[in-house]
């Protein structure tokens, strides 16, 4: 199934998309191109922002600011995987049977799930600007992001 077809079906069911990953078997480059496909869209989604920024403080370019955000991009891997150890620990606390590997496929997968919407919030960061728009954008991203993740990690945990 390619990638955007997986998007899309994930959004009708994230427990059978997550099933589906799960049952390649284990393989970390994997689980790492699906968190790269994340900071890749999320990434870009900043570009309008980076943009806007720099117009409104009279920059010539926007490149500063975009580089910029492709360091701070990069530089939230480790908080993604300990992020996902985490979730590990306490889904183990509270009776979860899943595995470390799982954990990790259900968080960067419900992250590259919500990548789409990551552009959609970056292009009205860059066009409309910080406000109400903004705010319902990002907070539905969230949400969406929440409902994703918890379901599909409820899904590993089942065992």
């Amino acid at each position: 199934m390619t990638v955007t077809t997986d998007l899309v079906a994930t959004w009708r069911s994230p427990r059978a998309a997550v099933r589906r990953h799960l049952a390649r078997g284990v393989s970390e480059p994997f689980a790492f191109s699906l968190l790269l496909v994340f900071l890749m869209l999320a990434f870009i989604g900043q570009w309008p922002v980076a943009a806007r920024e720099a117009f409104l403080a009279g920059e010539p370019s926007a490149a500063p600011r975009i580089l910029a955000r492709a360091f701070a991009v990069l530089a939230t891997i480790p908080l993604w995987y300990g992020l996902a150890a985490l979730s590990r620990l306490v889904s183990g606390a509270l009776g979860g049977r899943g595995t470390w590997y799982g954990a990790r496929i259900a968080l960067f997968w419900a992250l590259a799930t919500v990548g789409p919407l990551m552009l959609l919030q970056g292009m009205v960061g860059g066009m409309i600007g910080p406000g109400p728009g903004l705010y319902a954008v990002t907070t539905a991203v969230g949400l969406a992001f929440l409902w994703l993740w918890f379901t599909m990690l409820h899904e590993v945990e089942r065992g």
